[in-house]
């Protein structure tokens, strides 16, 4: 692939993400900016922070198939690809089915979605695939750049890339809370893991698969909330996103979460001194 995220980034939901914020990632070292909550099809928003910076990847993490027809996706692509070349990644994923009405035929949609990207213009190498269980995983395998899953764990990690192979890129998404206060951290985490991922079928099924218990997703379990949202001082957390890259992974991005109101800057800095970026 000609996009090189680096070993390490920073997922955030696109109203957390201003250029400003995104330009001090950049100095901090991170190699790339996933840009959450469905991001719509123009794009605008990305474009926005690669012009921010000057050699930082972005990510969409992700764009909802339902939500943004893919030929005004693949348009979008091909204007930013254009002024960003090999910076912008795409990002594309099927979504939950609790959000979306017309949620029928999940992985027909993905590979139409896709097939309707290759039309459009957008490279493979230039796009990978929000997957979690083995048969999407397949199609990022074979139709994508690589995989991004989201809530998972590295034990989850190791599996994907039995599935990926040697090659496809794999960069999976971690909560973390920079916080030595044990009981703290994990509120902060509980309260972020829990509403609503506990909530949505497609997050229950994979942890299930994982090896987490139904008694752990309903209680939010300590055992889960310390797996999903990594806790304690910045070495710690460091070692956190280590594990996804021993387990297989070639990036990891950190969703760092701090209460409400919060800085983000603090933790990033001192979680980027950690990881010696």
């Amino acid at each position: 692939m000609t996009v090189a995220p680096g070993r390490y980034g920073v997922f955030a939901r696109g109203t957390e993400l201003s250029p400003e914020l995104v330009a001090t990632i950049e100095r901090l070292g991170y190699g790339a900016v996933w840009l959450g909550g469905s991001p719509p099809a123009d794009l605008e928003h990305a474009e926005s922070l690669l012009a921010a910076t000057d050699r930082l990847v972005v990510a969409t993490g992700i764009v909802n198939m339902w939500a943004s027809p893919a030929a005004e996706v693949a348009t979008s692509y091909r204007r930013i690809a254009e002024r960003y070349p090999d910076r912008f990644l795409l990002g594309v994923g099927i979504g939950h089915p609790e959000a979306v009405g017309q949620y029928r035929k999940p992985y027909a949609t993905i590979v139409e979605y896709l097939d309707e990207l290759d039309a459009g213009g957008v490279p493979v190498e230039g796009r990978a695939l929000a997957a979690l269980g083995p048969k999407v995983l397949a199609v990022a395998r074979d139709r994508t750049a690589g995989a991004h899953p989201y809530l998972t764990t590295p034990t989850h990690t190791r599996g994907a890339r039995e599935i990926l192979g040697a090659g496809p890129l794999l960069a999976p998404e971690q909560k973390v809370v920079v916080d030595t206060d044990v009981e703290r951290a994990r509120a902060i985490g509980r309260e972020k893991v829990r509403n609503p991922y506990l909530k949505l079928t497609n997050y229950r099924n994979n942890l299930l698969r994982t090896g987490f218990t139904e008694e752990d997703l309903d209680t939010a379990s300590d055992a889960l909330v310390d797996a999903l949202a990594v806790h304690g001082d910045p070495a710690t957390v460091a070692a956190g996103l280590t594990a996804h890259l021993d387990a297989g992974a070639d990036h990891v991005c950190a969703q760092v979460l701090v209460g409400d109101p919060g800085d983000y800057i603090p933790a990033l800095t001192s979680l980027a001194g950690a990881l010696e970026l």
